[in-house]
This record gives C-alpha cells, sequence and structure tokens, in this order.
C-alpha cells in the first residue's frame, strides 16, 4: 500500500468519507482551529517542540533531528497503543499537519505500513485555511437569508431555536461564537473560539444548508464578542429580508434575567461586567447600577439598560445597516414562554416553505 494525498479542498469536502480525521499538531495549534470532527494525535507536543527548537537553534540541528525523532515515535508509539489496536483493517483515517509535511507523513508512513488505507491532505492545515478563506464568499452568497431582527431581550436566539425544531435552516452565529453579542455576552465557562476557528464554524455550517431554502440568522453586528463574521456573510445578510420581533417590555426583562441567570447567581461577576459601559454610559451611571445590582435590584437594573443602552442603539444600528429592515414583517409575541415561540416558528417556517 501507499499513502494517498488529496487536495486541501478535496479533502475538506470529502471529511465524511474518512472514518477518522486526525490532525498531528501540537496541542495549541489544534486548539487555535482544526478540520470540523479532527482529533488531536501529536506527533510532537508544545513543550516538545519548544526544547527540539531551542536544541536546533543553540545546539546544532542534526543532534534536535535526532531528539525530535526519538519524541516523535515515542509519541506514535502510545498514538498506536492508545487509539489504533481497536480498528478494523478496512479503517480509513485522514491526516494532516501544519503544510503536510514530515509530522502528519510520520504517523501516515506508520498507518500504512500497518495496512491501513491512508490519506493526507496536500498542504496541511495552510492550505485547508486558504480553502476555507476561498471558499467562504461563494458559500455565503448562495444562500437566501431571512434575518431574524428585534432589540435586546425579545427572544431573538429562542426563536431561532424554535425555527430549528420546526425544522427550518437555522445559523447560529452566536451559537458558533459561544458569546450573546454584546458587551455583556461572554458566558462563563465558554471561551470563545479563535477568529480561524469561527470561520471554520461559519465555513462548515454554510456548506451542509440547502440554496434552495430559506436561512435564518439573527441580525448580528460585524464582530459576535472577539470574532468578526466574515465580511461576504455579513453583505449577504444585511441586504436580505427581515423579520421584526417585538417583546412586551416586562417579558423582555423576564427573558433576559433567565438567560443570564449566572448574573443573577453571581451579582459581583455582572457589576465587573458593567465597567465596560463606564466609557460610554459614564462612572457615575454605572457605579449606580453596580450598587443597584448589590442590593438585589437587577430587574430595574436591567430595564434602564434596556432603555438607556441597548435599544437607542440597536434600533440606530439596524436602519442604517439591514436595507430591508423598514419593510420587515412585523412578528409580535405576547409572552416570552417556548409555546409561544413555538407556535410563532411553525407559523414563519410554514409561510416560506
Amino acid at each position: 500500500m501507499s499513502v494517498q494525498t488529496l487536495p486541501a479542498a478535496l479533502a475538506a469536502a470529502r471529511l465524511a468519507d474518512f472514518d477518522t480525521v486526525i490532525d498531528a499538531r501540537s496541542e495549541s495549534e489544534y486548539a487555535e482551529d482544526h478540520l470540523p470532527g479532527a482529533v488531536n494525535w501529536p506527533s510532537l507536543g508544545d513543550a516538545e517542540r519548544a526544547r527540539v527548537g531551542t536544541i536546533y537553534k543553540q545546539d546544532s540541528p542534526f543532534e534536535a533531528r535526532k531528539i525530535g525523532a526519538a519524541l516523535v515515535a515515542a509519541n506514535l508509539a502510545r498514538h498506536i497503543q492508545r487509539e489504533v489496536l481497536d480498528k478494523p483493517k478496512g479503517w480509513q483515517p485522514l491526516v494532516y499537519c501544519w503544510r503536510g509535511g514530515k509530522r502528519s507523513g510520520a504517523l501516515s508512513l506508520v498507518l500504512d505500513q500497518i495496512g491501513f488505507r491512508v490519506t493526507l491532505v496536500e498542504g496541511g492545515y495552510k492550505a485547508f485555511r486558504g480553502a476555507v478563506l476561498a471558499q467562504m464568499p461563494e458559500l455565503a452568497q448562495g444562500l437566501q437569508y431571512r434575518v431574524v431582527c428585534g432589540p435586546t431581550g425579545v427572544g431573538k436566539t429562542r426563536l431561532l431555536q424554535a425555527l430549528a425544531a420546526a425544522g427550518a435552516q437555522v445559523l447560529d452565529l452566536e451559537g458558533l461564537a459561544c458569546h450573546r453579542s454584546s458587551v455583556l455576552g461572554l458566558v462563563p465557562g465558554q471561551p470563545q473560539p479563535s477568529q480561524k476557528a469561527f470561520d471554520t464554524r461559519i465555513w462548515d455550517a454554510l456548506r451542509r444548508l440547502d440554496p434552495a431554502r430559506p436561512v435564518f440568522v439573527e441580525s448580528e453586528s460585524r464582530k459576535v464578542g472577539n470574532v468578526a463574521v466574515p465580511q461576504a456573510l455579513i453583505a449577504a445578510m444585511r441586504a436580505s429580508p427581515c423579520l421584526r420581533l417585538d417583546l412586551p417590555d416586562d417579558e423582555r426583562v423576564a427573558l433576559l434575567l433567565e438567560d443570564y441567570g449566572f448574573f443573577v447567581d453571581d451579582p459581583e461577576l455582572f457589576c465587573r461586567r458593567l465597567d465596560a459601559l463606564v466609557q460610554l454610559r459614564g462612572k457615575a451611571v454605572v457605579e449606580r447600577w453596580q450598587e443597584m445590582v448589590r442590593a438585589g435590584e437587577l430587574e430595574t437594573v436591567v430595564r434602564e439598560l434596556l432603555h438607556t443602552h441597548y435599544d437607542p442603539g440597536y434600533s440606530a444600528s439596524i436602519e442604517r445597516n439591514f436595507a430591508q429592515y423598514a419593510q420587515a414583517r412585523r412578528c409580535a409575541l405576547a409572552d416570552r414562554s417556548a409555546g409561544a415561540m413555538a407556535r410563532l416558528a411553525r407559523e414563519i417556517a410554514a409561510s416560506v416553505s
């Protein structure tokens, strides 16, 4: 047998054809981004790469290669022992590293010698990243969007979830970004992906969508927390038809207290997040809000945040950026209940099918 190679774009399109996608890079490289569904079998870990690199620069490239080879061999043995002994003869892995070179080549050679049908990604992750960026505009512009608009707290994310449950196609950018898209939107315990990983998640989601059916997406700004939505996608969304979701203010406040329950559980976390608004709202206003939070007046603070901070900014932004917002279909909810969301989602999904 011999190791096969596939161009990165073709490998990306055929990921489902492989039993396992293996990233042979270090832990930190894998954590920054990787092919969808890939598992990490480092040929050299972060500390080992640093050690070999130091020897290469300070001592001798030859000595570095010897030590590197010993470390790679030991790591490969552990991967084989842990991951491969239970694999059947027909198991077909796809393997890559940074540029499709030594690290993935070493693993592929061993797997090939065992008798598995191994495929290497030509150019490795670097080429895959290039394919993602090259394909993103066509994928983004090839879909028909319905943009769910509405001020903070009306339940846009809940409606997207209800639409998905009703069988509609949904692109949940906040879910992919692990962020609720505001200065208070970082969810504790859920770090955001890197920009590269966010791009890959979007690319992977877009390629799975049916261009013949509408895709529901929330009216996001260019950035969701610390990551940016690809320009081609933002442009396509902003030119698309809109739905305007309305919910009474009391229900909006209650919904936000439910969705941001971690602020209810940890008022000091809420106070620390409010510090981000000092530049926009002034120190005195923010300190008053913090005092109210510590006094248990969260509902009042949330209501003031909506009326003085979120609503004015959202109104100006949505009218400026979304070309069809003035003609948006109005979707009024009487309450925030799951039943109300489900009924509206079924109605919307039926109207565009």
